[in-house]
């Protein structure tokens, strides 16, 4: 079990232009992806503490985005305006950082046979999400229906991603559970300290060896945050099964579990804009380290709260963060 729960993503792009083409779906769009620059001081973040390390640093790493009231980012806070609980015990925050760090993120695609008439829209979602990106950033894609498929393990190859991506054909099932199973797995070689799984599906679970028990203990033990977009139909539709119906629980439950969001798509045409918040947001985030006062290895799980302090003349703060890690086990 790892010390540090640090957070994860899935999400992928790149900076020279990108062509979608697929004659099953009849379109052809560039898309001109420039990496944004880093800064030195996202450089020097990025040579901190790697991820493979964090077994041996008793140091607890939270990812934090911070929002007003009406859910815009706040990025100009420092660790002054940050409270950290563990357990009901306040701690001494010892690392901060609100940099643009580099994102580890996999990209989870739904190409069920439901999604058919949604590929388009899914696709044009993830080129906007992939435009957020930076240099460093690295990226996995699975697909997932009947059963779950690495169609590309990490790499930072934006077009070979894309290229990839295209020729994905709605067909079968869904087995997200197992996707999800699959990506976690997938994250162990991340190389960066920030991680993140972006999934994209329009229901439920119907086709997974994994129970829904199992993903969510395994959710527990991850340092990844995940953000569902749930592609739902509407409530009253009769085409709507039992596992649809019970889709958006499970996946506000997962991504709440990690830190991260669970954002319903209500209408198709939003879901391009909604990954291109995602992308910033994840680029937006402040990281708070600290070294737990209880630091037994006893393998519980611990809870945690971080409250934002508002500098005068701001509205109220909301923090979003990880509610809570296993610490180690001897």
């Amino acid at each position: 079990m790892v010390a540090s729960p640090v957070r994860t993503a899935c999400f992928i792009l790149f900076s020279s232009p990108l062509v979608f083409c697929s004659a099953a779906f009849a379109f052809e769009r560039e898309v001109e992806i420039v990496p944004r620059a880093k800064s030195k001081a996202a450089a020097d973040a990025a040579s901190g503490p790697r991820a493979d390390l964090r077994v041996d640093v008793p140091l607890v790493l939270i990812p934090v985005n911070v929002t007003t009231p009406l859910g815009a980012s706040v990025t100009s806070l420092t660790k002054e305006n940050f409270r950290l609980f563990e357990d009901g015990v306040e701690q001494t925050i010892a690392n901060f950082a609100n940099e643009d760090a580099p994102v580890s993120i996999g990209l989870l695609l739904d190409t069920s046979g439901s999604m058919r008439n949604k590929m388009k829209k899914s696709l044009e979602a993830a080129g906007e999400l992939f435009k957020t990106a930076s240099f460093d950033d690295e990226f996995f894609l699975v697909e997932f229906n009947e059963r779950p498929k690495l169609t590309a393990p990490f790499t930072r190859d934006a077009n070979d991603l894309y290229k990839r991506l295209v020729r994905a054909r709605p067909v079968g099932r869904t087995s997200l559970l197992d996707a999800l199973h699959l990506a976690m797995a997938q994250m162990k070689n991340a190389r960066n300290m920030r991680k993140a799984i972006v999934l994209l599906s329009d229901g439920g679970d119907n086709h997974s060896r994994h129970t829904e028990t199992e993903i969510k203990k395994a959710v527990h033990e991850a340092d990844v945050q995940i953000y569902a977009l749930g592609i739902f139909d509407s409530e009253d539709s009769p085409k709507r099964t039992i596992e649809e119906r019970n889709g958006p629980h499970l996946l506000d439950d997962l991504a709440t579990e990690t830190g991260g969001k669970h954002l319903p798509v209500g209408k198709l045409n939003d879901l391009p804009g909604i990954c291109a918040r995602i992308g910033a947001e994840l680029h937006n985030q402040y990281l708070l380290g600290y070294y737990p006062a209880n630091f037994a290895r006893d393998g519980k799980y611990r809870k945690i709260l971080v409250t934002p302090v508002a500098p005068p003349n701001m509205p109220p703060l909301k923090a979003h963060s990880r509610p809570g890690y296993i610490a180690p086990a001897e």
